[in-house]
């Protein structure tokens, strides 16, 4: 065995490119090993902006030995009465390399056939690999791809080298000119000469000593002690320390081949900024990294990553400065000049902006969310009701200040500054910035019921104005993020505990939209059925519940978020005890028998065994006290009281003949057993725990 290294050197990738490359680079090869047979151990990828690499431990010199069986045509087309091979065998055996006599007549579900049984010899591992890496090259793919000088094939980047190695020996890899060899080119300042690689395991040293740490997760390591001790070191920052960006920690990584981290500092003038427009004005456009007190207020400090390193670092950190200070000043230049026109007195402007070419402009969805987060603040807290709706109003006007023009991600979070800027209530202020929460999948939803309503609202409008013009999610293509936008809606109204309708809501929200959607039943049952399945997809995910639990009650009931939840929670509780298995096992059976049968009256005179009387006599108990129990969405407990019914169930169908002769008898049979199932279905469907 030896171990296998593919290095492809490039120009600077972007370094959102580099990590899903990296992936495709460990998958393709694992797929394409696997169809060659090629047997090999552990796959490590690792790639700085200028390479993306691939080692491969263990990797066999020769392909397994195969034996190969062809199929060919039957026997009796194969040969004539008298024995002799037919032109279909002739012609089989010469189109496989092999005579008649080679081949075999094997019984097969279709009758006799003709096959050829071959040893096939493995090829040798080198002698396979240049085309599987050239192929690999090919297949890379990327968002944004270019063509240089006279090569036909696109790319991330310029490639510039190619080291192959299988073992110590060089792999014959050639792309459009370029010959693959076993130099590999160091860090392009500090060593920025190409130098030989003696095999796999020598790699990662050999790039170290060249200034390139070429393992990310090592990269990202020595990114976070270079920007800490960059802090902690020094001179112009006293007592703080570097505020964390995970994400802008792997931006960064993948922006380097060897981070050298240098801190330097601003203005004090600057910190009357909102703290999230320094944070974003340092972030978005520098990669720098804000600095902090033990209190996690913003110092007037930055940290920032260099690929490079310096002799001056005095001369670095003023240039560093000198960029951000011209960032900072066109900040607070925003944010000085926004603070002169209210948001107030944008909002007309709102009609300037389309929300979506059939849905109209941002000024009319502010309308109508205006009148939804009426609707929805009366079903939670009616005295929130007037600040939600001056939530609303505002809730858009930041759109048009020049900061989010500058900014975008700062939307909502300048809409409270400016609201607390023109003296507008509290409230309303945070309800402005809250209702973009949550903003991804496991973020905080709003502190603040104002902020939470308001945010039901948008994503509602949204949601239900897609839907009306026919703009529905199809298999990966969800322009417009409505997964996402549904399982905010769950979220906050699971987070909040509120009891809203999800039918009514809907309707509701459609009906804001007038002439310019699709309102009908159709388009509400849609829209309520692609919210069910983002609530199942939730619910059953990282076995948060069991799958028959939520089946049992969405396959029911599916409209008030919470009950849902407290339901499947009840089922979840009960699901293991021994009596709810036979029970469900029994309603299955009840289905099955009652089938069509909708009539649940019962008449006790036409009873004529003690198992259906006793029966009956407790389904009345059972009734009485669930409905208590369901009324006050104690669900686990209405569910331990069915289970009194498990043996008196089981007696009925051990004792009475459900399906007598006397059409009477019979029909009174099945409306006990329909009133029975009808009582279970009032939680779930008990008999989706059997499937």
């Amino acid at each position: 065995m030896r171990d296998l290294l593919f290095e492809i050197g490039t120009e600077e990738i972007p370094a959102s490119f580099l990590q899903p490359a990296l992936e495709q680079l460990r998958d393709k090869f694992s797929r394409k090993a696997e169809e060659l047979k090629i047997g090999h151990g552990h796959i490590k990828v690792m790639g700085t902006p200028r390479r993306l690499a691939l080692c491969v431990k263990n990797v066999v010199k020769k392909q397994e030995d195969i034996q190969e069986k062809l199929l060919g045509p039957s026997k009796a087309a194969g040969f004539d009465k008298d024995g002799n091979p037919t032109p279909a065998a002739l012609g089989f055996a010469r189109s496989k390399g092999a005579s008649v006599n080679d081949l075999q007549v094997v019984d097969t579900p279709k009758g006799e056939y003709l096959m050829l049984v071959r040893e096939v010899s493995g090829q040798q591992t080198l002698l396979l690999l240049p085309g599987l890496l050239q192929e690999i090259i090919l297949e890379l793919s990327f968002p944004k791809s270019m063509r240089w000088g006279s090569y036909h094939h696109a790319f991330a980047r310029p490639i510039q080298w190619l080291v192959a190695l299988f073992g110590e020996e060089i792999i014959p890899v050639q792309h459009e000119g370029l010959q693959a060899g076993d130099c590999s080119c160091g860090h392009r300042f500090n060593a920025n000469r190409f130098e030989k690689i003696t095999n796999c395991d020598e790699y990662e040293k050999q790039l170290a000593d060249m200034f390139v740490i070429v393992d990310p997760e090592k990269r990202r390591a020595k990114v976070i002690d270079e920007i800490t001790s960059a802090v902690l070191e020094s001179d112009h920052i006293q007592d703080g320390e570097v505020l964390v960006d995970q994400n802008l920690v792997d931006t960064v990584t993948n922006l380097v081949e060897t981070p050298y981290g240098i801190c330097g500092s601003f203005d004090d003038k600057f910190l009357q900024l909102p703290p999230d427009v320094l944070i974003t004005s340092m972030r978005e456009h520098q990669k720098y990294f804000p600095v902090v007190n033990k209190n996690g207020s913003l110092l007037p400090g930055f940290v920032a990553v260099n690929n490079t390193r310096v002799n001056q670092d005095d001369l670095t950190r003023k240039g560093h400065q000198r960029v951000l200070r011209a960032r900072l000043e066109d900040a607070l230049f925003f944010y000085n000049s926004d603070k002169e026109t209210p948001l107030e007195s944008r909002r007309e402007k709102l009609n300037g902006i389309i929300f979506q070419a059939k849905l109209g402009t941002m000024y009319e969805k502010s309308e109508r969310l205006v009148k939804l987060v009426r609707l929805l603040a009366e079903q939670v807290d009616s005295q929130l009701a007037d600040r939600a709706c001056r939530a609303a109003e505002l809730c858009k006007c930041d759109l048009l200040s020049d900061m989010v023009g500058e900014f975008p991600s700062l939307q909502g979070i300048m809409g409270e500054a400016y609201a607390i800027n023109d003296g507008e209530d509290k409230v309303v202020a945070t309800a402005v910035r809250e209702h973009y929460m949550p903003k991804r999948a496991e973020a905080d939803i709003p502190a603040t019921d104002a902020g939470a309503l308001l945010g039901l609202a948008d994503r509602f409008d949204t949601l239900v104005g897609c839907f009306g013009i026919g703009q529905i999610p199809s298999g990966n293509t969800d322009p417009f993020g409505l997964r996402r936008i549904s399982l905010a809606i769950l979220h906050i109204i699971e987070g909040k505990g509120y009891v809203i309708s999800l039918q009514e809501t809907v309707h509701k929200a459609l009906a804001l939209y007038g002439d310019k959607v699709n309102g009908s039943s159709e388009t509400v049952d849609t829209i309520i059925e692609f919210i069910k399945r983002r609530f199942i997809h939730d619910c059953t995910g990282a076995e948060k519940f069991n799958s028959g639990s939520v089946s049992a009650v969405v396959s029911v009931v599916f409209d008030e978020v919470n009950d849902c939840l407290k339901r499947i929670r009840a089922f979840d509780a009960i699901r293991r005890e021994p009596s709810f298995t036979v029970l469900a096992a029994s309603y299955k059976r009840i289905r099955n028998i009652i089938k069509d049968n909708s009539d649940t009256e019962v008449s006790t005179g036409l009873f004529v065994e003690v198992a259906e009387k006793q029966l009956y006599s407790l389904f009345l108990e059972v009734a009485d006290k669930m409905k208590d129990f369901i009324n006050r969405q104690e669900y686990e407990k209405a569910l331990k009281v069915m289970l009194e019914m498990k043996e008196p169930v089981d007696s009925f169908f051990d004792d009475v003949m459900v399906m007598a002769e006397d059409k009477d008898i019979r029909r009174n049979r099945l409306n006990l057993l329909t009133a029975i199932g009808e009582l279970i279905l009032q939680i779930g469907d008990i008999s989706k725990m059997q499937e």
